[in-house]
């Protein structure tokens, strides 16, 4: 065993506190000691976000079979269809246990059950909601029952940097921890764990619009593939078709449920023209709505398109939507009775680290849940309210797994060294770098793509990795830093693989290869030592 003097140590090692970290470490915790370590406040990830709700077959007059059917055709033959079965089949009863074991209070209609909404794609009621704050709802519950919880720790202000490997010590390609930077002290320490756990969520910050907060920089994404881990389908990324345009309003989401009540989508003119892109108008699947909204937009020249709910009862949208009518009231836009304006904005990674059906990545030891993990479930494009349920059900299958995982340290653990490294001198070099990452994904590798703006964005990025290499090594660390690496090492996956898929196909959309081709109806993977993609 290594000296464990001025080393941290525990069975399960959680890195990011949503939905699926939190559901994993309350049942993971049945078997061993569970330390959370998040970089902000536990409340700052993805989930406390998540407006819509959370989908699961709840209504006797749904069926499972209808909820995979509507997964598999968003998906557009990109989903494995094992992983949907079985997570539509857990489904119901991880959402009944979100509410009656750990106390999320869901609406509930007059007679007592589930009130359950409608979203794009969904052909049933089935989504079940807290207002249009779900996430936060289900964030507040779960992080009630980890804090009251004796064998669960949690460490704010704390950042993974890198993953510990055996793979570094000349061993198996194992992982047994990760080294964590303190926020407050700037210490670097190594946390060993039997199990390493990642759900960090998203890579939003890869793109300059997003819906996401600004902890979602695709930090357990770049870990992994440092690590040796595969990922998968990164070139998927789901623009959210409607987020509040407005300067002071930094890309706030207006929750699909508005059109699920109902809500239209028109131009500036007053005109509707979702009927023009798909039968189901405005309630169509978001990737259709996204290049639908995009495209309008450049052909009018205008900025942002509008989301018409003043058709609809007063007191129902209130009541319904008490936070976005409370945020756009802030704004100065009345949803009651003007159109709220609305823009596409970088909202879900579809892809990740590469697991099975119980959250294992091909690096033993080593678990990806959440947004972090590509499990086949959301194929090209995610069904409406599947992240939450894909979180949950994920956060409890791993629990299960990790029970018989071992214990497997090298002799000394090499600790954390600074080397020659400096103070850094000149932030501007990453707060540049931040910005240029950012706008060259957005203009480039956005909603629609093509081969020339892939090209251009590779060269780019390299760039700009190469840059932030030379300071990483030269540098010591902070929070802002090792954001930035793990967001450009993001979005060079996000390029490699939308080069890779030459055809267009759910959120990938590519006007040199307009259709689908059944060459392509295949996971793209990505391995650190699996070389460049063909240019």
């Amino acid at each position: 065993m290594p000296d464990m003097s001025q080393l941290m140590q525990t069975d399960f090692l959680v890195i990011g506190s949503g939905i699926a970290g939190l559901s994993f470490a309350l049942r993971a915790a049945e078997h061993g000691e569970v330390l959370i370590i998040t970089k902000r406040s536990p409340e700052d990830g993805n989930t406390a976000w998540a407006q819509g709700g959370i989908a699961a077959v709840l209504d006797p007059l749904d069926s499972l079979s209808a909820h995979v059917t509507d997964t598999l055709t968003v998906g557009d033959g990109l989903c494995h269809r094992d992983i949907v079965e079985l997570v539509v089949s857990e489904g119901p009863d991880a959402v009944r246990e979100l509410g009656d074991r750990w106390g999320v209070l869901f609406d509930r209609a007059s007679s007592g059950e589930l009130d359950l909404a409608r979203e794009g794609g969904h052909s049933a009621r089935r989504v079940a909601h807290a207002k249009d704050t779900t996430g936060r709802e289900i964030e507040r519950a779960l992080l009630l029952a980890i804090r009251s919880h004796p064998r669960i720790r949690i460490l704010a202000d704390h950042m993974a940097v890198d993953l510990l490997t055996l793979a570094k010590y000349g061993g198996p390609d194992s992982c047994f921890g990760a080294y964590v930077l303190s926020r407050h002290s700037q210490e670097v320490h190594a946390v060993l764990a039997r199990a390493t756990v990642l759900s960090t969520g998203g890579a939003g910050k890869v793109y300059l619009y997003t819906s996401n907060p600004d902890v979602a920089t695709a930090d357990g994404v770049a870990m992994a593939y440092r690590a040796g881990a595969q990922v998968s389908n990164m070139e998927f990324i789901q623009f959210h078709p409607t987020c509040l345009y407005h300067p002071d309003a930094k890309s706030f989401l207006v929750s699909e449920a508005l059109r699920g009540e109902g809500g239209i989508l028109r131009l500036q003119s007053g005109e509707s023209f979702m009927e023009r892109y798909h039968p189901m108008k405005s309630l169509a699947p978001r990737d259709v709505v996204a290049r639908a909204i995009d495209a309008e937009l450049k052909r009018s020249g205008a900025d942002y398109v509008t989301l018409d709910m003043t058709h609809l009862p007063a007191d129902f949208l209130v009541e319904r939507f008490p936070a976005i009518h409370a945020r756009c009231m802030q704004l100065g836009i009345d949803l009651r009775t003007r159109p709220i304006p609305v823009v596409p904005a970088a909202h879900y990674s579809c892809g990740g680290v590469l697991t099975d059906s119980y959250g294992r990545t091909t690096v033993r030891g080593l678990f990806a849940i959440g947004e972090t993990a590509m499990t086949g479930l959301h194929g090209a494009c995610r069904l409406a309210s599947n992240s939450l349920l894909e979180g949950v059900v994920f956060g409890r299958r791993a629990a299960e797994a990790v029970q018989t995982a071992e214990a497997l340290f090298p002799r000394q653990v090499i600790p954390w060294q600074s080397g020659n490294a400096q103070d850094p001198d000149e932030a501007v070099v990453v707060t540049q770098n931040w910005d240029e990452v950012r706008r060259v994904m957005w203009n480039y590798v956005g909603i629609v793509r093509t081969d020339r703006r892939l090209e251009r964005a590779r060269r780019r990025i390299e760039l700009i990795r190469e840059e932030i290499r030379d300071y990483y090594w030269n540098f010591k660390v902070t929070p802002d830093l090792l954001e930035l690496r793990n967001v450009a090492l993001a979005a060079h996956l996000i390029i490699e693989s939308s080069a890779r898929r030459k055809e267009s196909r759910g959120l990938h959309f590519n006007t040199d290869h307009p259709h689908n081709d059944p060459l392509y109806q295949t996971d793209t993977i990505l391995h650190k030592d699996s070389g460049p993609s063909p240019r």
